[in-house]
């Protein structure tokens, strides 16, 4: 077999591993650099190493209960109970988790898990060990890596995924394979703050949508609460949280109490809206106050940040510091059942690119290296098998919404000129971030439809990542509009003063 895998995150590179030991041809595409995207930059860890009066079914509640319970119960069930082994499989690899004197793996706790069960490498830089591991030992395999290459599109023949159609330094090229594994990650891109880096613009989201795959719960964006709120987008893990710093308003009150009894350990999207609508009525951000954790122990637990603070002029170890929400991570993406196959024969899907189920409507704090470490070893071998069959129609996976009719909008043309002068990100964060209106929803959707219109087929890379992100943008505002009511990250206020707060 010879199988592409496009994106080197841990999903990417996982399922390359194992597709290459599994003796098939395998090449990896990457964007940028190999190892480059989310997972090196991920401050938080792998859940799923369990204590006492812990297991994977406590762990499986947890997910689901983050979710909202729209979780496919079976893909986390697939999560949990792979999730040791895949950890193990880290741990072969050379992840030098952190451990405790004893030898033991280090537990830390973060919001809405109700034990302490997450691993973590050099305190805050879990992703950046994972990454450094797994492209190692991609340097000590046969598979062939292809770096700073753009996926354009897919290659498809007779309604089958046949390879895919890049943009690289020199130029169009094309990879024809007999399976295609998606790894590409999310579109955080799509947000004027958003803690992603710039690539993530949901090019392989993109392409299976124009590909005719199914697509499901983009309207599921998980916004993370605690963003540094000085300077550039620098996430503050919330394992932070976890070791007991605390939200407080302007009046120095730990307002997250306010909207959920397991105050800032709440699930993430009660916290960040409960963030974002403190610092409305406020008029200036919310701080996280860390200062109880101790120099000594914020330095030697989260050295990273610890050091970003520090850059930035503000000393975390005495005084609380700015934070505010930002776009974090894409729970929804290309339907695929419980080994990554999609609706389009050929074509496989893991990690953040991937809706598995696993998340619902919210998901919960370090599932995500867990999830693509679980389901891109899974979509290996699934592809090994060959193209021929498709994901089924189960529980859990739906088409992409029916089109939603453009709501009439009663404005003059200064205003659609306003509107249509403010940039993409800008405008997704105003009408579909984290507090959301349907009138808010339907200005979007109409100033995309003109947009998209109005543009010139891509001919450069970065026309070409500008033209995924509107094919995501439009399918995420429908997929919005659908859904009416409020449920985990996808939240109809009634309040527009709030928005783009």
């Amino acid at each position: 077999m010879n199988i592409v895998v496009v994106g080197s995150g841990v999903a990417g590179l996982t399922a390359a591993l194992h597709a290459a030991e599994a003796g098939h041809r395998t090449t990896l595409v990457t964007k940028d650099a190999l190892g480059g995207g989310c997972t090196a930059l991920a401050q938080g860890g792998v859940a799923g190493v369990y204590g006492r009066d812990d297991s994977p079914a406590v762990h499986a509640a947890d997910t689901v209960a983050a979710g909202a319970g729209l979780s496919d119960r079976r893909a986390v069930d697939v999560l949990v109970g792979d999730g040791p082994a895949r950890i193990a499989e880290l741990i072969a690899r050379g992840v030098a988790f952190d451990r405790a004197a004893d030898g033991t793996l280090l537990r830390g706790r973060e919001a809405a898990h109700t034990h302490p069960r997450i691993a973590h490498a050099g305190g805050d830089a879990t992703g950046a060990a994972i990454s450094l591991a797994l492209v190692s030992q991609v340097h000590a395999s046969d598979i062939d890596v292809v770096e700073h290459a753009l996926l354009a599109d897919l290659l498809v023949d007779d309604g089958t995924v046949c390879g895919v159609r890049l943009i690289d330094r020199n130029g169009p090229l094309e990879i024809h394979a007999d399976a295609v594994i998606l790894a590409t990650g999310g579109a955080g891109r799509l947000y004027a703050h958003t803690t992603n880096p710039v690539g993530a613009t949901g090019d392989g989201i993109a392409a299976a949508i124009r590909a005719g795959a199914d697509v499901a719960d983009l309207e599921f964006m998980q916004f993370h609460p605690t963003v540094l709120a000085s300077g550039d987008a620098f996430l503050v893990s919330e394992a932070v949280r976890g070791e007991g710093a605390a939200l407080i308003d302007d009046d120095g009150r730990r307002f997250v109490f306010d909207a959920h009894p397991d105050g800032e350990l709440a699930p993430r999207d009660v916290v960040a809206r409960a963030v974002a609508a403190r610092a409305a009525a406020q008029g200036t951000a919310v701080r996280l106050d860390a200062t109880m954790i101790g120099a000594g122990r914020l330095a030697a637990r989260f050295p990273t940040i610890d050091a970003i603070t520090r850059e930035r002029g503000l000393d975390w170890s005495r005084e609380p510091i700015p934070v505010t929400p930002a776009a974090h991570y894409l729970m929804g993406g290309v339907s695929t059942d419980l080994d990554g196959r999609t609706s389009l024969p050929g074509l496989f899907a893991a990690g953040e690119v991937a809706r598995t189920g696993v998340h619902g409507a919210n998901r919960l704090a370090s599932n995500s290296l867990l999830e693509a470490a679980v389901f891109g070893a899974r979509a290996a071998a699934a592809a090994g098998d060959g193209p021929r069959a498709t994901h089924p129609a189960a529980p859990g996976h739906r088409s992409p919404a029916p089109a939603v009719r453009q709501h009439p909008l009663v404005r003059d043309d200064q205003w659609r000129d306003d509107l249509d002068q403010v940039s993409l990100p800008q405008l997704m964060w105003d009408r579909v971030g984290l507090l959301r209106t349907p009138e808010g929803l339907a200005e979007a959707q109409a100033a995309i439809a003109r947009r998209r219109a109005a543009s010139a087929a891509p001919l450069t890379r970065s026309q070409q990542e500008e033209a995924n992100l509107f094919v995501v943008a439009e399918a995420t505002v429908s997929a919005a509009l659908a859904r009416t009511v409020s449920v985990g990250a996808h939240h109809i206020s009634r309040h527009p003063a709030l928005i783009g707060a």
